[in-house]
């Protein structure tokens, strides 16, 4: 059973086998997590994104799935992106975003990773609402059959951590009294 812990603080100072970027479609690096990832991961991830959108991936990494790179100078072994919604009120895209999440451990599972950490993927720039982010991205990663052992959701700011805090304590409500 898959462990999950919570963390406040920056996802490329994590030692751990992967650490998952929150990446747009065309692997290319940009703000926010993904920004972060690239500066301090080096040029080598820019570079396996660049070979992967040549060769396999030549319309870009689809809406909810996830690759692996190289994690360049992190101290994760292994970078794997994923692609998450942006949020729209119109359309329910909470199936991509839950996608994201599987589609990570997944990946992580055929690199053979014990451990993952994950950012708050879509609840950034893509506007997803923060306390629905956290909520289907704890559930997803529960729900998931993987042999991964140890999920670390490591977020940014206060915020971030006390609705992923919330989302997983309402996984594991407390007893009632007898």
């Amino acid at each position: 059973m898959v462990r999950v812990s919570l963390q406040q603080g920056d996802i490329t100072q994590v030692e751990i086998d992967a650490i998952v970027n929150a990446a747009n479609s065309g692997l290319r690096g940009g703000g926010g997590v993904d920004g972060a990832i690239h500066a301090a991961g080096g040029p080598e991830i820019l570079a396996e994104c660049q070979r992967l959108r040549q060769t396999t991936l030549p319309h870009g990494l689809p809406t909810g799935q996830a690759v692996a790179t190289t994690a360049g100078r992190l101290p994760a072994r292994h970078v794997i992106h994923v692609v998450g919604p942006v949020y729209d009120r119109s359309e329910d895209r909470s199936a991509l975003l839950r996608s994201a999440y599987t589609s990570a451990l997944r990946v992580a599972d055929e690199l053979g990773a014990s451990g993952v950490a994950f950012p708050a993927v879509s609840a950034g720039v893509y506007g997803w609402p923060l306390d629905d982010a956290a909520r289907l991205a704890v559930t997803s990663v529960l729900g998931a059959m993987t042999q991964v052992r140890d999920v670390r959701f490591v977020l940014f700011n206060a915020g971030a951590y006390q609705a992923f805090s919330a989302a997983l304590a309402a996984t594991h409500p407390p007893s009632s009294p007898r």
